[in-house]
């Protein structure tokens, strides 16, 4: 996976996220994930706990595609109470770096009415970007065959040779 960090000159570094990412891979979209577990039953009525759990749901569903949390590049969090959130920001933050580590994706904290479920306090939805696996030639080289989509069809590229199958436009 290729990542850039984007940080405009001049700008105050931000704290527990980045600016923005621009990102080369596969990518993996996560729906929004709540504190609920396997069952579909809120863990808890409390909100580090929710986040702890909506947050194991995201890797939960990133490891089904093959990705980890350091492939994220954007967290959306959707919050029903600013004042909870804020409150437990140490509990939040333990869990974050608990299952996703020291890895600060492009992300956003949106205050809503509610969500769908009526006890889920916090819904986060994911982007993930993964470089794909190498192809290896009869010849024992490892190559990189991106796949592109274009107007709805696939086209692949041969980073050595520079041809392409599909149609490009």
């Amino acid at each position: 996976m290729s990542v850039k960090i984007l940080q405009p000159p001049g700008w105050a570094r931000p704290r527990g996220y980045a600016n923005g990412v621009a990102a080369e891979g596969r990518q993996v979209f996560v729906g929004g994930q709540i504190g609920w577990d396997a069952d579909q039953r809120i863990v808890s009525d409390d909100f580090a706990a929710q986040a702890r759990q909506a947050l194991a749901n995201v890797v939960a569903v990133l490891a089904e595609a093959r990705a980890k949390p350091e492939h994220l590049v954007r967290l959306t969090w959707f919050v029903t109470s600013r004042d909870e959130y804020n409150a437990a920001l140490a509990g939040i933050g333990g869990a974050y770096r608990e299952l996703i580590g020291r890895h600060y994706p492009a992300m956003s904290v949106v205050i809503v009415a509610g969500l769908l479920e009526p006890r889920a306090k916090v819904e986060i939805e994911a982007t993930a970007t993964k470089r794909p696996k190498p192809a290896k030639l009869n010849t024992g080289i490892e190559i990189q065959v991106p796949e592109y989509i274009t107007n709805g069809e696939k086209v692949w590229v041969n980073t050595v040779t520079g041809e392409f199958g599909g149609r490009a436009e």
